[in-house]
């Protein structure tokens, strides 16, 4: 019964085709086992990062301090708490008896069978006839198979038998020593975005918390836990014909199963109605709690194929063991991404910054200046250009027209509109000005901005003139002399 399973290397062709099965959580079992010590600070370890359990309650969490349970400190005795007591000094084979295996393999003919009638209405609430109730619990006692099906007990005798099997066990089936971290992943609750509290439940952490927990359980608990969870399960998903939702199942069954034994009502106080909707919570969400944590799964792996042990799922996340070598290629190909996104993230912010430069200088009043920074865009190549590798249409081969000033102005402005140009302005382009010049300048229609053609004409003027100043300054040189 110690053994997890056996490796078995089949070169039978016949078996080739057939489907393998494989358990995720093969490694988990195999170390809980093997290593329980481990296994047990691993899971207690990521268990404290989602519920604070002070020193006492970790200490009671581990079985390292006997628990302390509400109700133990009392000296009220009352009639209730005396009649339990005394139900369960009378133990059986199988009822008032500590879990085994052979117990649980009696009472799970009381769950197949109940599987099959789920639809009685008042299922686990209406109690069953108390004399088909004994004959059934002596026979369940004697280790005798039943025949359930021949129609000689009533499905809610078997529910109610079921209910005082559990009602019978020394300890609740989810153990003492678990109380206060069920009472503390109760309180998991969703926080703001300042921080602060709020009250609707973490959903997801409690599903995490719980499945951490019951991988600590005693193996005999943990296997009734899930056979009685998925009945419960089943049982409120036909809510619509035995009128039980699954609230309604986890009043009947929190007291067996999750409160302490020899406490009252009156004991618990505050804490029943958390208690009470901390079962409807694993009712509800009873097929995932019995999945290991993906980071514990891991952990696990990692422990059997000789890399270093985590201990957290912090520890995984920060995973960088060369052992880990399915890990690398991920991390190879987020890295190149991220080199890629910040290439393009650079070159789009140089751009922008020579188009605004560019902006900036053609929204310069007309000046020297202005023409210097002109002629200096002038001079630098394409390929300083970020964006050199933008396809262009087919042109003459000019050099200016490829100029570093020439793409950024198609940046800005797009491809270059050929504007018709008039007859009276026409005049021989200069070799220094290139064509995208021309046609940036034309399109401006501010005030500030001029067109080429009248531009060139009034600098014209102004040399015509300088060059008659100084014929007539010559002029009257010679006359003088």
């Amino acid at each position: 019964s110690d053994a997890i399973c056996n490796f078995v290397i089949c070169n039978d062709s016949s078996f080739h085709s057939q489907p393998i099965i494989f358990n995720p959580d093969f490694f988990v079992e195999k170390l809980r086992h093997e290593k329980p010590e481990v296994f047990t600070e691993l899971v207690v370890s990521n268990i404290t990062r989602l519920i604070d359990l002070p020193g006492a309650e970790l200490a009671q969490l581990m079985g390292e301090e006997d628990p302390k349970l509400p109700g133990t400190n009392s000296t009220a005795s009352g009639f209730f708490r005396s009649l339990m007591s005394l139900k369960r000094k009378e133990k059986g084979v199988v009822f008032g008896s500590p879990l085994t295996e052979e117990g649980i393999a009696q009472v799970s003919q009381l769950i197949e069978y109940l599987h099959k009638n789920l639809r009685a209405e008042g299922l686990f609430r209406v109690p069953g006839n108390s004399i088909r109730q004994q004959i059934l619990k002596d026979a369940l006692n004697s280790g005798t198979d039943i025949d359930l099906d021949s129609g000689e007990f009533h499905s809610n005798d078997v529910a109610t038998l079921l209910k005082m099997f559990l009602g019978e066990l020394p300890e609740p089936l989810l153990t003492h020593k678990h109380f206060h971290a069920h009472l503390k992943i109760a309180d998991l609750t969703l926080f703001d975005e300042k921080g602060n509290k709020t009250s609707t439940p973490d959903k997801e952490r409690q599903i995490e918390a719980l499945q951490l927990l019951f991988l600590i359980l005693p193996a005999p608990n943990r296997s009734l836990l899930k056979l009685l969870l998925d009945l419960l399960y089943q049982t409120a998903k036909k809510q619509d014909k035995n009128k039980m939702s699954a609230h309604n199942l986890a009043l009947m069954f929190a007291p067996h199963i999750l409160w302490p034994r020899n406490v009252t009502a009156n004991d618990l106080q505050e804490n029943i109605t958390k208690l009470n909707n901390g079962v409807t919570f694993m009712i509800k969400h009873s097929q995932k709690l019995f999945k290991a944590p993906v980071y514990i799964r891991e952990c696990a792996r990692l422990h059997y194929l000789g890399s270093r042990a985590h201990t957290s799922k912090d520890d995984l996340d920060l995973l960088t063991s060369p052992g880990s070598k399915e890990l690398q290629p991920l991390k190879s190909q987020k890295r190149s991404r991220l080199d890629s996104c910040h290439q393009e993230e650079t070159q789009q912010r140089t751009e922008e910054a020579l188009k605004e430069l560019f902006r900036h200088v053609h929204n310069m009043p007309d000046s020297a200046k202005k023409k210097k920074l002109i002629r200096q865009f002038n001079k630098h190549p394409t390929t300083l250009t970020p964006g050199s590798d933008v396809p262009t249409s087919p042109a003459p081969r000019r050099t200016r027209s490829r100029s570093f000033s020439g793409l950024i102005k198609r940046k800005v402005l797009g491809t270059p509109v050929i504007l018709e140009r008039k007859s009276r302005d026409t005049t021989p382009e200069p070799a220094r000005v290139s064509k995208e010049n021309v046609q940036l300048l034309q399109k401006c229609g501010s005030p500030a901005h001029m067109s080429q053609a009248k531009l060139k004409s009034l600098e014209g003027r102004k040399e015509e003139s300088s060059r008659r100043m100084r014929a007539l300054l010559l002029s009257k040189d010679s006359s003088s002399l």
